[in-house]
């Protein structure tokens, strides 16, 4: 039985990498090298997997490449006019030190500081930047030298909400974010006084400058385009601080109420505006087709086909009736303008429409 499937059940035994250091090196190179291989499985077969595997997930190990890029530097510097003096002092600060760095010594400062990770230490002597430190325990001269942490970290800020007037002279309430990472510690200490509150100022401005040169409905709809160019501006003076500026992204657009009024409102008299002119447009169009077929209707054969058709719906009735009908065929029927239904079996007229005796036939008969 494998250590996994041990360690699922609950149970701790002892395994062979236990007592065999060279069995534990080669599970641990074989476990970096699948760790190692890149997948791209889908969910539900990485959900199989890891069920396969006793219900363990293996994480991928971090990288060398991946990890803090190095910001060492030891620019070194003369102790300048008053090198007696400094040295002295700096000879002071080194025995002060000696005795600070012994375990449970309060009486002196200790020289050893540390520098998490994510951070850099700039190291000034006498008031002047000589080095910078990675992180890690770095020793210090408690007299001489002083430790400042610049976080080069990605940084996400929020720019304060601010009420702009547009280029159509509307007021809106925009909030945005920015979001930087130092890449030069030396320019974003000693370059400029507060870089955060500098770039989040220079943000602001930016943005309120932008958007009052838009209209509201080109702010409204060309949202991304109104961040990358505040992003273009303000990256430019970025620059010089020392910070690379990776965006910058509207989160919202408030509007008054009064306002989102009068826009539905105007929305919806366009939408009407729309539909009547579409109405408008398909009666132009059906009144041409309803023309087309007036002209066709009003031909001879036509209008003796719908006079049939007529006679024909109303004999469908058993009830006897007396039908009185224009008769403009090539003959007449006799008794004028109107006639008695002809019985069944009557001779046919001389001089009438074969067609119209037929569909009086067939009424005479229903």
């Amino acid at each position: 039985m494998s250590a996994a499937d041990n360690d699922v059940k609950g149970k701790a035994p002892t395994t062979a990498a236990d007592h065999d250091p060279a069995f534990a090196a080669l599970h641990d190179e074989n476990a970096t090298s699948l760790d190692d291989t890149p997948t791209h499985t889908s969910a539900p077969r990485r959900a199989q997997k890891a069920h396969n595997d006793g219900g363990l997930i293996k994480v991928q190990p971090l990288r060398k490449a991946e990890m803090q890029p190095s910001y060492a530097q030891d620019i070194g510097g003369d102790d300048g006019p008053h090198s007696f003096y400094s040295s002295f002092m700096s000879g002071l600060g080194s025995c002060i030190g000696a005795f600070g760095q012994i375990p449970c010594c309060l009486c002196f400062p200790s020289p050893f500081k540390t520098i998490p990770q994510g951070r850099v230490g700039l190291v000034s002597t006498w008031g002047r930047f000589t080095r910078a430190h990675d992180p890690g325990l770095i020793r210090l001269n408690v007299v001489s030298e002083s430790l400042q942490l610049v976080d080069v970290r990605v940084t996400i800020c929020a720019i304060p909400t601010q009420s702009i007037i547009t280029k159509d002279n509307l007021s809106v309430e925009v909030d945005s974010v920015v979001q930087f990472v130092i890449n030069n510690p030396y320019r974003a200490v000693y370059g400029v006084g507060n870089v955060t509150n500098a770039l989040i100022e220079r943000a602001q401005t930016t943005l309120r400058d932008v958007v009052g040169s838009r209209n509201l409905q080109s702010l409204i709809s060309d949202r991304e385009a109104v961040a990358l160019q505040v992003e273009e501006l303000v990256e430019s003076v970025a620059e010089k601080w020392g910070v690379a500026v990776e965006s910058i992204l509207i989160k919202d657009i408030k509007i008054s109420k009064s306002l989102q009024e009068s826009l539905s409102a105007a929305a919806t008299q366009r939408r009407l505006g729309e539909s009547r002119i579409i109405q408008a447009r398909s009666e132009v169009e059906a009144a041409k087709l309803l023309r087309l077929a007036a002209n066709e209707l009003a031909s001879g054969p036509a209008l003796q086909i719908r006079e049939l058709d007529a006679m024909q719906s109303m004999a469908k009735n058993a009830n006897a009736k007396v039908i009185f009908f224009p008769m403009h065929s090539q003959g007449q029927m006799p008794g004028g303008i109107g006639a008695q239904v002809a019985p069944q079996g009557a001779p046919t007229p001389a001089g009438g429409n074969m067609q119209q005796y037929m569909a009086m036939s067939e009424m005479a008969e229903q």
